[in-house]
C-alpha cells in the first residue's frame, strides 16, 4: 500500500484538510472525561463503523462501565474482540439485540440503567432503502420511538441520536424516516432526559461512503463513477464525526437538533479527482471517470438545515438548530399507524403517514409509483 493509499486507509485529515477548505474538528477531551468519567454509557450500533470508533473513544474517557448493542452477530463479534484486546478497556457489556425489539430493549436498560446513550443504530443506505421502505421506517423511526420510551422509563440522563443530512428537506425514505426519528425526540417524552440529534454529513471512509468505492475503482484502474458533475456533499473524517458525538454530550446543550461545522458542501467530482491525484500516479493509463446520474432518492447538494430552519445558538463546533415540531398527540397517533402499515407492507398508506408527519417530504417516482416498480414487501420484525 503506497503512503497516499495509507493516509486515505487512516482517514486522515491532513489527507482531506485542502479539498474540505476548513479547520479540523478539535474538542478538549480532557474536559469530556469530566463529563464521562464513571458514567454507565449505552452504544447501539456498536459494531458498525461509527458506532465501533465511537465506542472506542469512549473507552478513553474512563466510563464506569459500556453496554454494547448491535443486531449483527458479526459486528458485534468484531467489536467485542476489539475491546477484549485492549490493555485500558473499561468493563464491557456485548449484548445482541434489535432497537425494535422492546422487551429486549426494556431487560437492557433494567439490567444496566445506562445514564447516556448514544444512538448509532440505523439504515442508511438510500437507493437499497428506496426499495425497502418499510424496514426504513420500521427501524430508523419506530426503532428509535421504542428505544425513546425504554430510556424515559429508565431515567436516562441523555440521548444522542446520529441524524443525517439528508433529514433536511428529505427525497429519500431514508432521510424521511431519520427526520421522523428526530420529531420524536424533539416532542421530549420525558423533561428528565435531554433529547440530542446530531446531524452529520457523508463520513469519509464509511460503510457507503464514496471514498472506499472510489479506492476500489482506482485499484481495479477505473472507471471511477461520480454521479453528477454538480452533486455536492457535506464531509467529515470519522474522528471528527466521533468528536462531534462525545462533544453532544456536553452540559452546553439541552434537548436540541445540532448540526457540526463543515464549511461548504464539496462537489463528489473533487473527492474522486483528489483521490486520483494520489492513488492512480503510477498507473501507465489514466483511469476515467464517468457520470452515472443521480440515484434514485439522491439530491443534487445536501444541506445541513432545511428551508424553514435557522440556526439558535453555537458553541464550540456545533450549531444548535431552531427546527418545527408536530404536536405530540399527532406524532404518536402517526407511529402507531406507521406500524400498523409497516406489518401490512401498505406502500400507500406508509406514503400518506409520512407526508402527514414530515410535509416538505417529496417523495421519489419509486414511492409515489409503489404498484409500478419493484418494492420489497417483508418488513423487519
Amino acid at each position: 500500500m503506497n503512503e497516499g493509499m495509507t493516509v486515505i486507509a487512516d482517514n486522515d485529515f491532513r489527507a482531506w484538510g485542502t479539498l474540505l477548505r476548513r479547520n479540523p474538528i478539535i474538542v478538549d477531551h480532557a474536559h469530556l472525561r469530566t463529563i464521562l468519567a464513571g458514567k454507565r454509557v449505552l452504544v447501539t450500533g456498536a459494531g458498525g463503523w461509527i458506532g465501533s470508533a465511537l465506542t472506542k473513544a469512549l473507552a478513553a474517557h474512563d466510563p464506569a462501565h459500556l453496554v454494547l448493542v448491535d443486531a449483527s452477530e458479526h459486528a458485534l463479534y468484531e467489536i467485542d474482540r476489539a475491546m477484549r484486546e485492549r490493555d485500558d478497556a473499561p468493563p464491557h457489556t456485548s449484548v445482541l439485540g434489535n432497537i425494535c425489539d422492546r422487551l429486549t430493549m426494556a431487560d437492557i436498560f433494567v439490567r444496566h440503567v445506562p445514564q447516556i446513550v448514544y444512538h448509532a443504530a440505523a439504515y442508511k443506505h438510500v437507493p437499497l432503502m428506496e426499495r425497502n421502505p418499510f424496514a426504513a421506517v420500521q427501524n430508523n423511526a419506530l426503532g428509535t420511538y421504542t428505544l425513546a420510551q425504554v430510556a424515559a422509563d429508565c431515567r436516562t440522563e441523555q440521548l444522542i441520536m446520529i441524524s443525517t443530512d439528508k433529514a433536511a428537506d428529505p427525497v429519500s425514505i431514508m432521510g424521511a424516516s431519520k427526520r421522523l426519528a428526530e420529531l420524536v425526540l424533539m416532542a421530549g417524552a420525558a423533561d428528565h432526559v435531554k433529547w440530542k440529534a446530531l446531524r452529520l454529513g457523508n463520513v469519509i471512509g464509511s460503510h457507503g461512503s464514496v471514498v472506499p468505492l472510489f479506492a476500489q475503482q482506482i485499484a481495479r484502474g477505473g472507471p471511477v463513477t461520480v454521479t453528477h458533475r454538480h452533486a455536492r456533499r457535506y464531509f467529515l473524517t470519522t474522528q471528527e464525526a466521533v468528536e462531534c458525538l462525545l462533544l453532544a454530550a456536553s452540559g452546553d446543550f439541552g434537548t436540541a437538533i445540532l448540526v457540526p461545522e463543515l464549511g461548504e458542501p464539496v462537489l463528489i467530482e473533487d473527492i474522486a479527482r483528489h483521490m486520483l491525484a494520489q492513488l492512480s500516479s503510477s498507473r501507465a493509463a489514466p483511469v476515467p471517470i464517468v457520470y452515472t446520474g443521480l440515484r434514485t432518492g439522491d439530491k443534487m447538494v445536501e444541506a445541513l438545515l432545511a428551508t424553514h430552519e435557522s440556526i439558535t445558538a453555537s458553541s464550540s463546533f456545533l450549531r444548535v438548530v431552531d427546527s418545527s415540531a408536530i404536536p405530540s398527540d399527532l406524532l404518536h397517533r402517526t407511529l402507531r399507524e406507521l406500524g400498523s402499515c409497516c406489518r401490512n407492507c401498505d406502500a400507500d398508506e406508509l406514503l400518506r403517514l409520512m407526508l402527514r408527519a414530515i410535509p416538505e417530504y417529496q417523495p421519489s417516482e419509486l414511492l409515489l409509483h409503489p404498484h409500478t416498480t419493484v418494492l420489497e414487501r417483508v418488513p423487519t420484525a
